[in-house]
């Protein structure tokens, strides 16, 4: 059967349910697979435990699963750019496991290579340890961190083929490849589609075998989350 589906909707079909754990990759709003998280929206799905670098932004990116109300946990490093998700943080509707940014890499690496947990000083002595096995290696402390498989990984690539080969653009790359293999069912979204043995072996990403539905999104809509411009000096006079 072919991975390639006509819609976003197609791909997630028979994949959500209610209290699944969805990774999503992207780092703010750069990477992000727009397309499939507003169809994630759209199917009504609840009680969604999301891991993700962080949470979009008001009204885009996974910020849009916040304001559906779907969202009842979410695992990740940042979160400082959405104000409905400190609200609802701060009023107890929203659970949320803070990770390190290079734990929560870790993590997601760890859960796609078939690690279970590890250990890392990242954290040691600080809230992020609390409850947690602690071992010492070398005379050294360390804290166990637990590796993350998720229900279903989305994310974001720049060109795939039908085979689901999967290729990511300069800094759209960031969290996109670890995701991709932490998820038992991985959906991926891509600019531009080629067929088989068009894509350079040596420039691939990520490797088909992970990849089991792909979608094309042509010309997507890439939101700038912050953009700080100054006034255009006045050209001297000759």
């Amino acid at each position: 059967m072919s991975k390639v589906q006509a819609h976003a909707a197609d791909a997630l079909q028979g994949v959500l349910r209610d209290g699944m754990v969805l990774a999503v990759g992207g780092f703010g709003l750069c990477g992000i697979p727009t397309e499939l998280i507003n169809a994630v929206r759209d199917s009504g799905v609840q009680n969604l435990t999301v891991v993700s670098n962080n949470m979009g932004v008001d009204g885009k990116g996974l910020g849009v699963l916040l304001e559906a109300g779907q969202v009842r946990k979410v695992i990740a490093s940042y979160v400082g750019e959405n104000k409905l998700f400190a609200e609802q943080f701060l009023a107890g509707a929203l659970e949320v496991e803070f990770s390190p940014q290079g734990t929560l890499a870790e993590r997601l690496r760890a859960g796609g290579a078939g690690i279970p947990a590890f250990y890392t000083k990242t954290g040691v002595g600080t809230l992020i340890a609390e409850g947690k096995p602690h071992a010492d290696f070398d005379g050294e402390t360390y804290v166990q961190e637990r590796g993350i498989v998720a229900d279903v990984a989305l994310v974001h690539a720049y060109l795939a083929d039908t085979e689901g080969n999967l290729v990511y653009r300069n800094t759209a790359r960031n969290f996109n490849p670890l995701v991709a293999t932490s998820g038992r069912v991985t959906i991926a979204e891509a600019e531009h589609l080629v067929q088989p043995g068009e894509i350079d072996p040596n420039h691939v990403i990520t490797p088909g075998v992970f990849v089991q539905r792909l979608i094309l999104v042509d010309n997507p809509v890439k939101h700038i989350e912050q953009r700080t411009v100054r006034p255009r000096p006045t050209a001297a006079l000759v």
